[in-house]
């Protein structure tokens, strides 16, 4: 059985920084991209940063330059670090995984559907 579990939000002030950790169990093999996504209320689901296992990394615009994702292989770990935050960073995270043997271009491109693995999500608050 796969288990996804995401840590690490909390309220912040706006500059800050945070790191989140999502630790992925029982994924079939390590072929799985994983990628952040994020919720605001009111809004759709966002892909924010993918790392697949290759080791390339795909940012969204917002993103680039402000966020770092990483992963910790022997740990099963992934990391979002999120660096001067701004307000409209705000939101639930979630971190998901994707079959790239499946889902490939929906993997890069950080499509929900492909990711069929989901955590439960962790809230990041950044206050103005």
């Amino acid at each position: 059985e796969v288990e996804v579990v995401e840590s690490g939000g909390d309220l912040v002030p706006v500059g800050g920084s945070l790191r989140l950790t999502c630790i992925a169990s029982g994924l079939p093999n390590d072929e799985y991209a994983m990628a952040w996504f994020r919720q605001a209320p009111g809004k759709e689901r966002e892909g924010v940063a993918a790392l697949d296992s290759d080791g390339d990394r795909h940012y969204q615009d917002s993103a680039k330059g402000r966020f770092s994702v990483s992963q910790d292989k022997a740990k099963n770990t992934w990391y979002l670090d999120l660096n001067s935050l701004k307000p409209e960073d705000t939101g639930m995270y979630y971190c998901a995984a994707c079959n790239p043997f499946l889902w490939g271009p929906r993997c890069v491109a950080m499509d929900p559907s492909g990711f069929r693995f989901w955590g439960q999500g962790t809230q990041v608050t950044v206050s103005s």
